[in-house]
């Protein structure tokens, strides 16, 4: 939202007078429907009529029944659903003036004068092109009698906003697009089917998925599920890959594993431009290996199935700051297309991004590959070189002579034996010895230490809850028996994986430097819990896991109301005091409220919505609350469901689901592989540097503050903050940071689920430059 905006604007009056058309286009992504709902509801919000415009620029061109207008109930119970409800249709028609006059002709006559696209590269390209030429599309249609001037005049600008909706994650200036993750969930899915039988019968299996121009999909999978080698288009493989291919393929199978797994993009090429296909890697590990190979192509499976938590929320994220920024902009504002950088949503000019994502291609045609990688941007960059440091087999000659151990601490979660697996292999690779730690700190107090080695942790990455074991129990009490052990088994780091009693633990270790020297080594806690609710960090490893498990169950409930219509489900989710899963499936679920501690509600507000469900005014299909299992000690799971049994007979009826410990369980997702296998890498990386740091007169000694940090995800970037620095920001006694991200975009739930509320204009996404972006990316 633009600076020039005063807080002062009421934002429900913002789109009054105005009329703005949603359309989707080029493929479909899952999660576009989350964009739609969210761009007909908000716009509605602000005041401004909402249209449909069915099956794409072919449904601008055509108008008529395609171009309808939308109503709140209409975007009803899509959030759950793949692909495009309003259809979306490769339109040749608009390519040519004279179909981008129609689609004028159309526009105008509805007066809309505010477009949101949802689409790829060239959809969005087509828009802006739209927009360019709007002016001289008015004069002809006034010339050819098709509007008046009056029209013309009332519709002299032409505002474009674009949301990006593409499974291959090929758009620059974003790091997702979206569809992206479900794409990713789909293929982890047969993956993880695919090792089970592979395993079985000692096989190779080369899977091949989307990806023409871009590796996103392959390079994210490969890393998700540890592949043996990955083929995209912005790296070809070096001359004679065939020869490094196989001998990796060998010491894999010398090592003792049962398989092999090969990830290609559909795109992949050599350096010299010809393409790599699978059954031609196929006939090579086939011929000089005599392995048991086999070929699979994922094809359209992975634009199938029912988006992802994350892909429904960034969707509704977008749709939010899409409206926005159609009704804040000028004449003068620039085509904009809104994007994701970290956990910001953020504005961008179309077409630097379409220029830079132009650049990639050229890039590649040019055989400037590094420069292409490089253009993909942060996020692109960082997950190829973490592939590369990963991919390595053979340990360095030279050892360090430093003992690194990790551990596991708090409730089990899913991503955690990912983190563990990249520390270790990451470990492994600087030449450190590497040390597993079972049970938590009773483990480390009662000796329960062992060295881990590169095959120990095979496979790791899509197993969920923790294979070290882990415990709730802190370290205060056993401080002399664990620096005994430390000095024993000559430990000089230590990784710590796990939730807040990880952080307190940490800093327990560090408190006690005073007493026990031993203790003054560097330390590194990863945050690893479902809660989401350790200090120093936007995200946990294992919150998303749980966010979709929660997700997918609530769409089974929705579906089990289908049939009784008037039902109320009242569903309680884990987090402690931390209300992030309540809200954050509260958004990808579209329940109607989700009650947490942080925002304190009373009677009164469970009276508006037993109320609101009583009036006639509204069909309840099914409603949805979400109640984090901490937020009242008063109003529990139990009194909201007898209140609103009592208060509903006769109108609705109700029922309770307590999710309980399935919300840990379960494989990881990509996204939780991914961040685990990123986080664990990057701590082993820091203390590296820093054992560096601390090595005076022959030994180690670590005793700042900033030899013992949080590695968190900030805002746009992973960041190491000291432990000690972070209690100020700690709320100790409900386990939660004085400051949480998440709570700002309670509202955007809120208006989605049509509460009487405000949205505050005075938070804003500036519009910002992919080319400082860019510069920035190559650091």
């Amino acid at each position: 939202m633009s600076e020039d905006l005063q807080p002062t604007v009421d934002p429900t009056k913002m789109g009054v007078g105005r009329s703005i058309a949603v359309l989707t286009s080029g493929g479909d992504a899952q999660g576009m429907n989350a964009a739609v709902r969210a761009t007909v509801r908000v716009g509605i919000y602000t005041g401004a009529k909402v249209y449909f415009v069915h099956e794409g620029y072919q449904g601008l061109v055509d108008g008529g029944e395609n171009i309808c207008l939308a109503t709140w109930e209409s975007v009803s119970m899509m959030l759950q659903l793949g692909g495009t409800v309003i259809g979306s249709a490769r339109c040749k028609d608009f390519r040519t003036r004279d179909g981008r006059m129609k689609a004028a002709c159309n526009l105008v006559k509805l007066g809309i004068t505010n477009l949101c696209v949802i689409g790829g590269d060239g959809s969005l390209t087509g828009a802006n092109e739209f927009r360019t030429e709007w002016s001289g599309l008015l004069v002809d249609l006034v010339r050819a009698g098709k509007i008046t001037e009056e029209e013309a005049k009332k519709s002299s600008h032409l505002n474009i906003v674009g949301m990006v909706g593409s499974i291959d994650n090929d758009f620059c200036g974003t790091d997702m697009t979206i569809g992206t993750d479900s794409a990713l969930h789909r293929i982890i899915e047969v993956v993880d089917a695919i090792t089970t039988t592979a395993q079985s019968h000692q096989r190779t299996f080369i899977l091949e998925v989307m990806g023409r121009h871009c590796g996103y999909l392959a390079l994210v999978t490969a890393l998700a599920c540890g592949a043996d080698w990955v083929f995209i288009p912005e790296m070809p493989p070096d001359d004679g890959w065939e020869d490094h291919l196989c001998r990796r393929l060998s010491d894999q199978r010398a090592r003792g594993s049962r398989l092999n797994v090969i990830i290609v993009a559909e795109g992949a090429m050599c350096k010299d431009g010809k393409p790599i296909t699978s059954d031609q890697i196929k006939k090579l590990v086939t011929d000089r290996l005599g392995f048991d190979t086999r070929t699979t192509v994922l094809g359209h499976v992975q634009r199938g199935g029912t988006p992802s938590a994350f892909d429904r929320i960034l969707g509704s994220r977008m749709g939010v700051e899409a409206v926005m920024a159609l009704l804040e902009a000028t004449p003068d504002t620039p085509a904009c297309v809104v994007t994701l950088s970290g956990n910001q949503a953020v504005r961008l000019p179309l077409m630097e991004c379409v220029q830079v994502t132009k650049e990639v291609t050229a890039a590649m045609a040019q055989g400037r590959f590094d420069d292409a990688i490089k253009l993909r941007g942060k996020s692109f960059e960082n997950n190829w070189n973490t592939y590369k440091l990963l991919a390595h087999i053979n340990p360095p000659d030279t050892k360090s002579n430093i003992n690194v151990a990790i551990m596991n601490i708090g409730a089990p979660c899913a991503g955690m034996n990912a983190a563990v697996r990249a520390a270790v292999r990451m470990g492994i690779i600087q030449g450190h010895s590497m040390l597993a730690v079972h049970e938590g700190f009773d483990g480390l107090a009662q000796g329960q230490i062992e060295p881990i080695i590169w095959t120990s942790v095979s496979g790791w990455t899509g197993k969920g809850g923790s294979m070290l074991g882990t415990k709730r129990t802190l370290p205060g009490k056993r401080l002399e028996e664990i620096s005994q052990n430390i000095a024993k088994f000559n430990i000089h780091a230590l990784v710590i994986i796990g939730g807040f009693e990880a952080y307190v633990g940490g800093l327990e270790l560090v408190q006690a430097r005073e007493k026990y020297e031993e203790m003054c080594i560097p330390i590194v806690v990863i945050p690893a819990t479902v809660s989401n609710n350790v200090p120093g960090s936007d995200f946990s490893i294992g919150a998303d896991t749980a966010l979709n498990t929660i997700t997918s169950t609530c769409d089974r409930i929705k579906q089990s109301a289908a049939g009784t219509k008037r039902r109320v489900f009242i569903v309680e989710t884990m987090g402690g005091y931390c209300g992030y899963l309540a809200t954050m499936a509260g958004l990808a679920a579209g329940a109607d409220a989700a009650y947490i501690f942080e925002e304190k509600f009373d009677i009164k507000d469970l009276e508006i919505k037993v109320h609101l469900f009583s009036g006639n005014s509204r069909i309840i299909y099914c409603s949805l609350f979400k109640r984090n299992e901490s937020c009242n000690s008063n109003y529990t799971t139990d009194f909201i469901f007898n209140l609103y049994s009592e208060e509903g007979k006769g109108i609705f009826d109700c029922r309770k689901n307590v999710l309980g410990h399935m919300q840990q369980g379960g494989t990881p997702t990509p996204f939780d592989r991914n961040f685990g296998t990123k986080m664990g890498a990057k701590a082993v990386l820091w203390l590296t540097d820093k054992l560096k740091e601390c090595y005076r007169h022959g030994r180690i000694f670590a005793n700042t503050a900033d030899s013992a940090c949080v590695l968190g995800m900030r805002k746009r970037a992973l960041t190491f903050q000291p432990l000690a620095e972070l209690k100020e920001d700690t709320d100790f006694e409900r386990r939660i940071p004085k400051i949480q991200w998440w709570l700002k975009i309670r509202p955007i739930m809120k208006i989605l689920a049509k509460y009487d509320i405000k949205l505050d204009t005075s938070e804003h996404a500036d519009l910002e430059h992919v080319i400082k972006k860019s510069s920035f990316l190559g650091k």
